[in-house]
């Protein structure tokens, strides 16, 4: 929990003892060892966390710790928990070590400075002071609750709800630095239902998220140095965490110690904790504890179970949330810093406040006035003993109180306010200001001011919580301080970078800011610059992940068993593309595009079809031009030739009828080249069909001319009746107006169209004749085959026939080659895509009218234009030609 200013306004049912009826003179029964009082009009309460106490008994260790340690353990093997009922360090027999904390001395200074401020200055409560009492909770439970109750009870007596001569007048508390001693305030005063009023903490979380997001640090360790808060801690952020991509190598769960006997139990677990953390190839860690916890921190360089084998370093980036703070006990001065160099902490927002350095300056323990802190702090953070003066097992100088505090490092006490400082003083500030509204307002109530704190008191002082929720001033170092309509305070987050040295010195570097109420692109601010990365970085930006990012071109395959964060990079499978890293998915190009070699862009698609000035598209027109030239000529040649016999042998008509549908059927392959047109698509299929049917249909009819030419020769046949250019006219007319009923229902129901096919070759976009109605251009193909297979079938039983009427031969082994080429081309075309799915229909077109052309008419032309002593009516009964 942030720095846990709680804000207590004491609602009480007073029961006041009149001195001269009533003499309440009941004793505190323990005198509390470190307490701060100033008088006032009004008091300020204050729990402190300046000590520890542990109860001491023997410790050991797998490693030699630094000598400065066993100077101050000087502990008994034999005391254990004799101590249970201890109450009070002061009242009692156990051997017990006091350690302070002493950089957290600033906290009781910072309180001190502003309530001098505020009475200096006669804006703020004319005719009133503050004052403050200020108790130590040593980071422990009970003794927490004991200091709560003192701050509830009348000076030097312990009767809650009583307030027995007026001599004391408490209007507020500042809770505990840490969270979990403020919650135990908090516990106590709730019983009396005391208002209270904490910072919130999830801007924190937030800004941790966007620093681990930041730098892409996705595989990340936790470590939590509270029981109960840390666990809280844990359930807020992993789920938070989480959502956003972020997995957990280990999240390991530390504990406070107060007996030292303990102590071996937790350097047990810490050790536990070192070999984790340094075997992990997280290189973040973030941390959460209490102002203490960068102590056990420093430890780890000295815990490992692995005794035999050398320790390296634990090289990782420390995050810091904000109620940690770089603190040292005194054993630790000596010690190695390397640890804590680079660090990130977030704290809560600060600035240097004016005159707090020459406030600090001025402590000095010969004239404590009340202080009973500094004495202790003194002899601890100078290592050094005052005369008469013996806390703990202190070897050092005697103390002159000359010492100068900002000779002191870092660790130890820093002459600027830290961020729970600032909380404080700005804390005191706040009831200042409140006190001062409500003065204000009972002016114009009353009209006249109160000029007592004992009347202000009596004025029912609960309504002070009203007015501190509508607090809203600017502090001293220029920071607006306000607190929103849950009674939280308006305050951002500083993301500090520590700088330590080799002689302990330390420097505080901001680099970042989390600031709720700006923009929300300006929440979170870094620089990266301005970060001094720890040492085995090498200056560079550390890389935290389970596994290395999956380049662009692949996805990301997530390990079964572990974190989603933990993943295997596959390549994208054909056709898909990933252009950022670590994508869960690839993904497809839109349908005008197609992916690159290496699947990471989408390249637009170059737009294609069959043209003339491509090769295949000239090669392909070039060779129907001049098949439709050869077959021209042909025609010319049986036109000039018609009246020998080889031209009348077999119906002059037909053949005429069928060199003129193959001259067309070599024509309409142009039909098939160029971009498709609306006009193009529609008589593409339909006309070569047609002509195709006619050709085929001619040569049937040729084929049955022949068959019943050969039946009418036998004696007494009555198939002469069938003989003649009606029959055959007949066939050719009938076969092609089937076909030709066929197209015009495909014209009707589903015409061809311009289409664009984007899916058939990955790099173009094809232009074609989208067909429609496929099962129509199936029928058109199959009704064609079934004249060609029944030509055929006709041709084949009559190729034996007699010599003169041998053309049967050629019409087989023609329509041979025609079924071939287009039962090839259904399986051809169906494998095919784009442009080359028109080449194979342009290559059937040909090849079968070419095998038409050439084995019925090439035989003819060669006797015709080479051999024309053969071309008469004996030669053509005698030979086979």
């Amino acid at each position: 929990m942030v720095v846990f200013l709680v804000f207590l306004l004491i609602l009480l049912p007073h029961a006041t003892c009149k001195a001269h009826i009533v003499k309440c003179n009941v004793r505190d029964p323990h005198t509390p060892l470190h307490q701060y009082h100033q008088r006032g009009d009004l008091i300020i309460g204050g729990i402190a966390s300046h000590s520890f106490i542990i109860i001491s008994s023997s410790t050991a260790f797998t490693k030699e710790p630094p000598p400065a340690l066993l100077e101050e353990l000087n502990c008994e093997d034999d005391v254990e928990h004799s101590c249970d009922k201890l109450t009070y360090p002061s009242h009692t027999e156990c051997n017990f070590h006091s350690s302070v904390v002493p950089k957290n001395y600033q906290h009781i200074l910072a309180l001190q400075f502003a309530v001098k401020q505020i009475n200096e200055n006669p804006q703020f409560l004319p005719n009133l002071t503050l004052g403050f009492r200020i108790y130590d909770s040593y980071f422990n439970a009970k003794w927490t609750y004991h200091a709560t109750m003192l701050l509830m009870s009348a000076l030097e007596t312990f009767a809650p709800n009583y307030i027995c001569v007026i001599k004391k007048n408490l209007i507020a508390v500042i809770g505990g630095l840490d969270s979990q001693t403020s919650l135990h305030v908090a516990t106590l005063l709730d019983i009396y239902k005391v208002p209270q009023m904490a910072p919130k903490e999830v801007h924190q979380y937030e800004g941790i998220l966007s620093l681990l997001l930041h730098f892409r640090w996705t595989w990340i360790g936790i470590l939590t140095f509270n029981d109960e808060s840390g666990e809280r801690f844990v359930q807020a952020v992993v789920p938070l965490f989480s959502q956003s991509g972020i997995c957990f190598a280990f999240i390991e769960r530390s504990h406070k110690v107060t007996y030292a006997t303990e102590m071996n139990d937790l350097f047990q677990k810490g050790a536990k904790i070192h070999d984790k953390i340094n075997d992990s190839k997280a290189n973040v860690v973030v941390v959460y504890g209490e102002s203490y916890t960068v102590s056990f921190v420093r430890w780890l360089p000295y815990l490992s179970e692995r005794e035999h084998m050398p320790s390296k370093p634990v090289s990782k980036v420390w995050i810091m949330t904000a109620q940690v703070e770089l603190t040292s006990f005194v054993y630790q001065r000596t010690w190695d810093t390397e640890i804590l160099h680079g660090v990130l902490s977030f704290t809560t927002h600060s600035n240097n406040s004016p005159g707090f350095h020459q406030f600090a300056e001025s402590k000095n323990p010969a004239s404590p006035k009340g202080d009973g802190f500094i004495m202790d702090f003194w002899q601890q953070a100078f290592s050094c003993v005052f005369p008469n003066q013996f806390v703990g097992n202190i070897e050092g100088d005697m103390c002159t109180g000359e010492e100068k505090l900002e000779s002191l490092p870092g660790p130890f006490f820093e002459m600027s306010l830290t961020g729970h400082s600032y909380n404080i003083y700005n804390a005191v500030y706040a009831v200042a200001h409140a006190l001062h509204a409500m003065s204000i307002s009972r002016i114009k109530q009353r009209g006249m001011a109160d000029r007592a704190g004992m009347k202000l008191q009596n004025h029912q002082l609960w309504q002070l919580h009203h007015f501190l929720r509508g607090v809203s001033f600017n502090n001293s170092a220029g920071d607006e301080v306000s607190f929103d309509q849950n009674g939280e305070i308006v305050a951002g987050f500083d993301v500090n970078n520590w700088i330590v040295f080799s002689n302990q010195s330390f420097h505080r570097v901001k680099v970042g800011r989390i600031n709720p109420q700006a923009a929300p692109e300006q929440v979170f601010t870094i620089s990266e610059n301005a970060i001094t990365w720890p040492n085995w970085f090498n200056q560079t930006q550390p890389n935290s992940v389970c596994t290395e990012s999956c380049h662009p071109g692949s996805s990301k395959k997530v390990k079964e068993g572990k974190p989603f964060c933990c993943y295997d990079c596959i390549p994208c499978p054909e056709r898909k593309i990933s252009d950022q890293e670590d994508m869960d998915d690839c993904y497809e190009c839109k349908a005008e595009k197609y992916p690159n070699k290496n699947q990471n862009i989408c390249i637009p698609k170059d737009t294609s079809f069959l043209s003339y000035e491509e090769p295949l598209g000239f090669t392909l027109a070039a060779f129907a031009l001049s098949f439709s030239l050869i077959t021209a000529l042909v025609l010319g040649i049986f036109i000039k030739h018609g009246d020998t016999p080889i031209v009348k042998a077999n119906n002059q008509d037909l053949t005429y009828a069928l060199l003129i549908s193959l001259l067309l059927c070599f024509l309409c392959a142009l039909l098939f080249i160029g971009r498709p047109e609306k006009v193009t698509c529609l008589l593409r299929q339909t006309a070569f069909s047609i002509i195709f049917s006619v050709a085929v249909s001619c040569v049937l009819a040729k084929t049955f001319t022949v068959v019943l030419a050969f039946m009418a020769t036998r004696p007494g046949s009555s198939m002469r009746k069938w003989v003649g250019k009606r029959v055959a006219s007949s066939i050719v007319l009938s076969c092609s107006l089937i076909q030709a009923i066929i197209c015009t229902v495909w014209l009707v129901s589903s015409p061809p169209f311009p289409d664009v096919d984007m899916n058939s070759v990955a790099e173009e976009i094809v232009q074609e004749c989208n067909v429609g109605s496929i099962t129509m251009f199936y029928c058109v193909l199959g009704y064609m085959g079934f004249l060609a297979f029944v030509s055929f079938c006709v041709a084949f039983q009559a190729r034996k026939l007699p010599d003169s009427f041998n053309e049967a031969k050629f019409i087989t082994f023609s329509m041979l080659i025609f079924c071939s080429v287009w039962l090839s081309f259904v399986p051809t075309y169906l494998s095919t895509k784009g442009q080359y799915m028109v080449a194979v229909e342009i290559f059937s077109i040909l090849a079968s009218s070419v095998g038409l052309l050439g084995c019925i008419f090439a035989p003819k032309c060669y006797i015709i234009l080479l051999r024309p002593e053969l071309n008469n009516r004996e030669q053509l009964l005698r030979r086979k030609y």
